[in-house]
This record gives C-alpha cells, sequence and structure tokens, in this order.
C-alpha cells in the first residue's frame, strides 16, 4: 500500500513544456485530409502549440524549382504548397517549429538520400544558392503570416547531422559550414529570429560541445540548443517490425541534465534547450508504441521532463507516416499517438490526460502528479508502467488530498490492457492489416477510456481516496465539490423504484 498526504499549497507551478510540441511525419503528408483531420483531434484534445517535420525543403512539397532563362539556370521559388499546409496548421491554431531540411535534388552535391520519400541528406553544391533559397522562403513566410507571427516560430537547422544516414559522412565541419550560412542568411531577413541546433539524437554529446565551440568562436548566431532523446536499445529487426527493451526513464534524465550542465558551462548558460524529438523506441516499426506500457512509461517523461528542459516534443502524433514505406497495417509500430482511421492509442490517453490537469501542482513522484486547477478542484493522473516485476504487477494507493468538508464527486477515466485498447482488440481480431469498415468502427468504439464515478467525503479538510492500477494502466481523477440539489425534488424516494428499496 502507497500511503500518500498531498499538500494543501505549494507555491509550485506545473511548467506547460510537455504539450510545447509535436513532430509530425514529413510536412507533404499535411496535404492528406486524414492527416488534418487527426491533426485537428489532436489539437482539441491536447492543445500542443507547435508542430516539428522534416522535409520543408525536400521535392514533394515543391519550394526550389530551377527554370532555364537565355542559356542560364535561374531559381524559382514555388510556395504553393507550404502556403496550403501552414495555413491549415495556424487554422487549427498549431504554430511551425521550423525544421529547415532536407536539400531540394536540384541544388543538392549529392544522390544520397534517407526514407523511403528520399529525402538529400547532402550538402549544397552551391551555398550561395542555398542562403539565397532560406532567404526567400524566410521572407515568404513574414510576407504571408506577419512579422510579429513569424517571429514566434523557432528556426530549427538541419536534423540529426551526427548520423551518415541523415547528413553525408556526418561530417561535423560541413554541418557547422551549413548551420552558420543557414543562420545567418535567416537573421539577415530580422535578426529577432529564433534560430538553434544541432538536433542531434543521443549517444554523440561531443557534437553539442564541438557546436557551442563552434558558434562562440565563429560567432554564430545561436539562440537556442536541439537534441533527440529516446530510451530504447538496438534491439533485434525483421522484415516488418523492430523489436527493443526499453530502458527505465532515468536513462533520458541523465542525458537531459548532462546536455543542460555542458551548455551552462559555456557562454550560452541559460540558452534555451529543447528536445525536438522524444519517445520509448527511435524505429517507426516497434509495435510497442502501440501498447498500453508506451502510455504508463511516457507519464514519468510528461511528468518530470520540463524540469530539465525548455520543451520535449513527442515523435509523433499520428502514424500517417511514411519512413519506411507507406504503413502496411492498421497496427504497425508506427510513431503516432493516434493509428490510421484516427483511432487513439493508449499514450494519446496519456497526454488527453495530462491536459486536464491544473497550474498549480500539489505533489509529484515517479508514479503520481497531484494538481489544483483554478476553480479549485483537484485533478491527478497516476501511472503504473510494468517492467515485469511480479511484485509490481499491481500498485494499491491511499491518498489523503486536502479539500472543502463535504461531498466529494470524484470522476475516474482508466486506460490499461483492458481499456482504451484497440491494439489488443485488433490482434484479438487476428490481427487485420487492412480492416473492414466494421471493424475500423469497432476499433474505434474499444478506443475510450473506462470511466467510473462516486461520491466521497471530506472530513477535517481532507478527503481519502483509495484505489488500485493494474499493470500498464494510467488513471486521471477529478475531484469536485457536489452541489446537492436534491431537496429540489417534492417527492423524491428512491426506495419506491423496483429493486431499490
Amino acid at each position: 500500500m502507497n500511503k500518500l498526504v498531498i499538500p494543501r499549497d505549494s507555491k509550485k507551478e506545473f511548467l506547460g513544456r510537455w504539450n510545447f510540441c509535436v513532430g509530425t511525419g514529413r510536412l507533404g503528408l499535411a496535404l492528406q485530409k486524414e492527416y488534418i483531420d487527426t491533426l485537428a483531434f489532436v489539437k482539441k484534445n491536447i492543445d500542443f502549440k507547435y508542430i516539428r517535420g522534416h522535409g520543408l525543403l525536400c521535392d514533394d512539397v515543391g519550394i526550389y524549382r530551377e527554370d532555364m532563362v537565355d542559356g542560364k539556370v535561374v531559381p524559382f521559388y514555388n510556395f504553393t504548397y507550404i502556403d496550403r499546409i501552414f495555413d491549415s496548421y495556424l487554422e487549427l491554431g498549431i504554430k511551425p517549429f521550423v525544421e529547415l531540411g532536407f536539400m531540394p535534388k536540384k541544388l543538392a552535391s549529392g544522390a544520397q538520400t534517407v526514407f523511403y520519400w528520399e529525402g538529400n541528406v547532402t550538402p549544397p553544391k552551391d551555398y550561395e544558392k542555398w542562403s539565397d533559397l532560406i532567404k526567400a522562403v524566410v521572407k515568404h513566410f513574414i510576407s504571408r503570416y506577419g512579422e510579429e507571427e513569424v517571429l514566434t516560430w523557432p528556426f530549427e537547422i538541419w536534423n540529426e547531422p551526427n548520423l551518415p544516414g541523415f547528413w553525408e559522412h556526418a561530417d561535423e565541419k560541413e554541418y557547422f559550414k551549413l548551420y552558420k550560412v543557414t543562420a545567418e542568411a535567416v537573421k539577415s531577413i530580422n535578426e529577432n529570429l529564433k534560430v538553434g541546433g544541432p538536433a542531434i539524437c543521443g549517444g554523440a554529446d561531443h557534437w553539442i560541445k564541438d557546436f557551442l565551440k563552434f558558434c562562440d568562436t565563429e560567432n554564430a548566431p545561436l539562440d537556442f540548443v536541439s537534441r533527440h532523446a529516446y530510451t530504447s536499445t538496438v534491439g533485434e529487426k525483421t522484415p516488418h517490425f523492430t523489436y527493443q527493451e526499453i530502458m527505465p526513464q532515468e536513462h533520458m534524465f541523465d542525458e537531459l541534465k548532462s546536455v543542460r550542465k555542458m551548455i551552462d558551462e559555456t557562454k550560452f548558460k541559460r540558452l534555451p534547450f529543447h528536445i525536438t524529438e522524444y519517445n520509448t523506441s527511435y524505429h517507426p516499426l516497434n509495435p510497442v508504441h502501440d501498447t498500453a506500457f508506451n502510455a504508463a512509461y511516457i507519464c514519468r517523461i510528461l511528468s518530470e521532463a520540463g524540469d530539465y528542459v525548455n520543451s520535449f516534443s513527442y515523435w509523433t502524433f499520428s502514424d500517417v507516416f511514411e519512413e519506411c514505406d507507406v504503413p502496411r497495417a492498421e497496427f504497425h509500430g508506427g510513431f503516432g499517438l493516434v493509428a490510421l482511421h484516427n483511432i487513439p492509442k493508449p499514450t494519446f490517453y496519456a497526454f488527453s490526460f495530462f491536459n486536464e490537469l491544473g497550474k498549480e501542482l500539489l505533489y509529484k513522484d515517479e508514479h503520481i502528479i497531484v494538481t489544483k486547477k483554478e476553480d479549485k478542484s483537484i485533478v491527478f493522473v497516476a501511472w503504473n508502467e510494468w517492467f515485469g516485476k511480479a511484485s509490481d504487477e499491481e500498485k494499491e494507493y491511499e491518498i489523503a488530498i486536502p479539500f472543502k468538508d463535504g461531498k466529494v464527486f470524484v470522476e475516474r477515466y482508466t486506460v490499461n490492457e483492458e481499456y482504451a485498447n484497440p491494439w489488443g482488440t485488433w490482434r484479438e481480431m487476428g490481427r487485420p492489416r487492412f480492416p473492414s469498415k466494421e471493424q475500423i468502427e469497432l476499433l474505434r468504439k474499444v478506443a475510450v477510456p473506462h470511466i467510473t464515478t462516486n461520491n466521497s467525503v471530506a472530513e477535517n479538510g481532507t478527503v481519502n481516496i483509495k484505489f488500485v492500477l493494474k499493470k500498464n494502466e494510467v488513471s486521471l481523477f477529478k475531484l469536485k465539490v457536489v452541489e446537492d440539489e436534491s431537496d429540489t425534488y417534492i417527492g423524491l424516494d428512491d426506495t419506491k423504484i423496483t429493486s431499490y428499496k
């Protein structure tokens, strides 16, 4: 039994860093109806402020083109698709966290690409034309959306250049050159625009040190530092899946604290530090993303990572995503909070539960966070990620919570292996790759939390709440004062109802 006594007031704030940004598949996917419908659903229920994805400058978005005029190659900048994409984002109330990449093929120095959709990852063959492209893009954004709006957009330069798959030869020196040219191009349009990098993945933090030293000695613009964070091991790959062990959350927290310390030991002390991608597995074909375990595991990161970084962006909001080809099944291990056909996964509800929390932080530990809202109601989330140890399969709690004396209405919303687990239902169906409309409708029906309600009583300024968390469970609790109007009903007598005597 875990017994907790929650403080009456804490004077602490639960920082909204957990929903600052969310990741997306390449930007060109935003031209699909299902993508926009899903984003609208996610925004309504979770209220992410920014969205970040690859492919702004890739050929499917079509910004960089070339014409032949009088025997000379003349660049042409085409904003038809990116306007449609960013218009859609802003209409939904979500801003771009702009990633500048990858390389337009006609501007590329080589043929190396990444992903099914062939994003070119080579340096520009002409840095002057690259700089002109960046200037034209930023100018257009300001012209279309206004300077005041675009000044709120961060501009991140490239993605994971420490990996040879994302940047030819993982050439650090060449990336630093690209970074400086790009950052200076952005700043030449408006010096108050925010630029940053190096957007590396974990395991290569010497890049952070080298990058900060470069920006210092070369006087390269730098307004924020970015990095990615995943907690999976290398694992085993099969033709259709990747299986990896997931390390405890402390692995991520230790990395975040280490990089924060690294930044603060330089002239860039206290510079914003953004995690522009994170998840359990870094592979888009790992079934763990579809599970209740993933939801319970992520809760501690939502609760705690904001203590170490300025923002952390879950990768990604939707399974409308094509890094490893077009998805081959309804559930295929995709990164998304929401599966294909707009079916919420358990992790979606972890986020939506956190969206219900108040701003005043009363208490948190490794498995619970308790908050107070402006209307004095209490909202808390509790979770139990299960790594397989028998003694941890269930957790029992008794919590003393400060509350106004009288009746208390308690709502509980639960996600676990049994409830709001469409992946489990899909397995029971026989894992249909391309489910029928009737099967899709059933998966949507089961993809909802289990709701229970009850009355409790607060005495001497405290209400006691007892509950049990099953394995891989996340529960949201809402405690509100009961405004009882029973005595306004003339002749009310429930004992006269058959079976209630």
